[in-house]
């Protein structure tokens, strides 16, 4: 398969090269919403992160399928490279050794919605291919640049309710004041 993309033209071998990351990211991403899935199991964020992590093993068989449509193989050693990063990423620091703060939520929704919004870019760029390209349908990418947009702004939503409860306004003050004092400053506030 790899030879195949080698001997292509141009084009042709840079939106294979293209789609393949998107289905790398595609695969790193549903294994993280799929973790904080299980982490929020038992609160009230267990009902829109599941339906986001439906939407986005949805959109990842859609790119499969649009692959299959250009008739573009699958780079197996490109999804092993992004398992990798999604992996990596879980050694984040997050303030404590072993257990979960409230940065990990803060980090794992920031990272769901970057990848998110990639995926919109993603389709938006495929929208425009659709123009000249018979083969893929300009109104199923619509459809999905839009539920990418929809996801991203529900994520930043989770995440920004996240950052207020690990950022609470009266713990920040007063962390900002023992560093002050760590540092030799007068504590002002």
């Amino acid at each position: 398969m790899a030879e195949r993309l080698l001997a292509a033209p141009d084009a042709e071998r840079l939106l294979a090269i293209y789609l393949n990351d998107h289905l790398a990211g595609s695969n790193a991403g549903l294994s993280l919403i799929r973790r904080i899935v299980r982490h929020h199991r038992h609160t009230p964020l267990r009902a829109p992160l599941t339906r986001i992590a439906q939407e986005v093993a949805e959109d990842r068989d859609s790119l499969r399928e649009i692959m299959q449509a250009l008739d573009t193989p699958a780079l197996h050693a490109r999804a092993a490279v992004g398992a990798l990063a999604e992996r990596a990423a879980r050694l984040k620091l997050n303030g404590r050794l072993i257990s979960r703060s409230p940065l990990s939520d803060v980090l794992e929704l920031e990272a769901m919605r970057l990848g998110v919004e990639g995926k919109a870019a993603g389709w938006r760029a495929l929208r425009s291919v659709a123009e000249s390209d018979p083969r893929l349908d300009g109104t199923t990418l619509e459809r999905l640049s839009d539920r990418a947009e929809r996801q991203a702004r529900a994520l930043e939503e989770m995440r920004l309710d996240a950052a207020a409860r690990a950022f609470p306004a009266e713990g920040a003050a007063s962390g900002r004041r023992r560093r002050r004092r760590h540092l030799g400053a007068p504590a002002v506030g």
